[in-house]
């Protein structure tokens, strides 16, 4: 099991090497995460939802995915309220219920899926959550050592080195655990370093004589980008584009949802929460949310509607995804009170496209595979909506409930468009930006992880787990 003393320790990033690394050496590998919180989600190819990391999890391992792999997702809906995906589907009565009573229903669902993988796989490698040292979430803890415990699984800790005090977090995560929690324990993990690894002594060792445990791993710093659980994605590669080479600008939207599909843009993507941050544009994009009505407002009061409506004028090219093809169109109904709880009124749109949308209570959750008459290219991706769009005349209608284009913008309900190769170089192409470099598959990018983690670790610790 993968633990850290953080979120954003790189728990993912080290699980999903770990599953290819395993996997190269012939063993059958299932990754694990009882329960995540994130609006990065995806489909399986039986049509139900499970967070993106573990999707990714699983073709490192070059297994297909199964929501027991992810038996609980919860997708924040606001800051105090969040959406419960139990094993692919939404349940509207474990969502109903406080965060405390929730563990008592969803407890024994993890116990079914992780014991289901144990028994199935020659190896299960478990990604913890947060932190385990967040003691006042213990009693209520699906996710952490309560899984280590229930798996009785080695746990390697991991702290990003790079924000700096690795040494006190390991430490002080340490001192939170309990004797039985600390048993666990095989060894610490310094993640992200950069530098020379002479330096580090004493302090390993300094670690070992307080806690008895070793320092197993220094890893370095990888600048191989994956699909990412959260919105640390947005906020780790914040660098600013050259607005005079030209970029293309995502609105930074609160509820953002499955904002990982466009690290194919690398370096070309600039996240923008002000119209001025608009200046330079070539592209813009308005991304997936978990509340689009809201965010719909937002883009109202931050003045981004209306530097996007200027931009689509001048021509520039507008891709809407999912909520935000919702947020581009005429109208918006929410008659079942499905995002807002209670049934509202309709929601004007940007009216970009001739699209009117409403949301029924089942929710479309769907590989996709179709062929995009525009550009001739063979599109796949996934689908996760309750929105349901019809077109008007004003509209060119591509591909019937999926894709639309009217002049120079375009929506679609397809989440991962810009990961396919070619619509990703057409799509820049329209806004005259050339392809960012170093854009490798996602096998390859899962190969490199795999040998730097191994390299980095003493793989005799990882041998004695299994």
């Amino acid at each position: 099991m993968v633990q850290g003393c953080t979120s954003s320790a790189g728990k993912s990033y080290l699980t999903a090497a770990l599953c290819r690394a395993l996997a190269n050496e012939g063993l059958r590998v299932a990754p694990f995460k009882a329960q995540n919180m994130s609006n990065n989600a995806g489909v399986t190819p039986a049509g139900l939802e499970m967070g993106r990391a573990q999707l990714v999890q699983a073709r490192a391992a070059r297994v297909t995915p199964d929501v027991r792999m992810n038996p609980v997702l919860l997708k924040p809906e606001a800051d105090t309220r969040s959406q419960v995906v139990l094993l692919g589907q939404v349940s509207r009565e474990i969502t109903a219920l406080p965060w405390r009573e929730r563990k008592s229903h969803l407890w024994p669902h993890v116990q079914t899926a992780l014991h289901s993988l144990l028994a199935e796989f020659d190896v299960v490698v478990i990604e913890g959550a947060g932190s385990p040292a967040e003691v006042n979430l213990r009693g209520s803890d699906i996710v952490n050592m309560r899984v280590a415990l229930e798996a009785q699984a080695g746990v390697l800790l991991a702290a990003d080195i790079d924000r700096g005090g690795a040494f006190a977090h390991l430490l002080g995560t340490w001192h939170c655990l309990t004797p039985e929690e600390r048993g666990l324990l095989r060894g610490f993990i310094l993640n992200r370093f950069r530098g020379d690894a002479r330096l580090l002594s004493p302090a390993p060792e300094w670690l070992q004589e307080q806690t008895g445990v070793p320092t197993v791993g220094v890893i370095p710093m990888l600048d191989v980008t994956l699909p990412e659980e959260d919105g640390v994605w947005l906020d780790s590669r914040a660098a600013t584009p050259d607005a005079d080479a030209g970029f293309v600008a995502i609105a930074r939207l609160p509820r953002v949802s499955n904002l990982d599909e466009f690290a194919p843009l690398g370096p070309l993507a600039r996240w923008v929460s002000r119209p001025d941050e608009l200046t330079g544009a070539r592209a813009v994009i308005v991304p997936g949310s978990k509340s689009t009505a809201a965010d719909l407002n937002w883009l109202r009061q931050t003045g981004l509607a209306a530097g996007i409506t200027r931009l689509a004028g001048a021509g520039v090219p507008v891709l809407g995804v999912c909520g935000g093809l919702q947020m581009l169109g005429q109208s918006i109904r929410d008659p079942h009170g499905i995002e807002d709880r209670a049934p509202g009124a309709d929601v004007p749109g940007l009216g970009l496209l001739d699209l009117h949308t409403e949301f029924m209570p089942d929710k479309t959750t769907v590989q996709t595979a179709f062929t995009d008459p525009e550009t001739g290219f063979a599109l796949t991706g996934y689908e996760i909506h309750h929105g349901q769009t019809r077109a008007g005349s004003g509209v060119q209608t591509l591909a019937p409930g999926l894709l639309w284009r009217q002049g120079n913008v375009r929506g679609t309900y397809l989440h991962g468009l810009l990961e396919n190769p070619a619509y990703l170089e057409r799509f820049l192409g329209w806004a005259d930006l050339p392809l960012p470099p170093g854009l490798d598959s996602l096998d390859a990018r899962l190969d490199t992880i795999a040998a730097q983690v191994r390299a980095g670790l003493d793989w005799s610790v990882i041998e004695g787990m299994l």
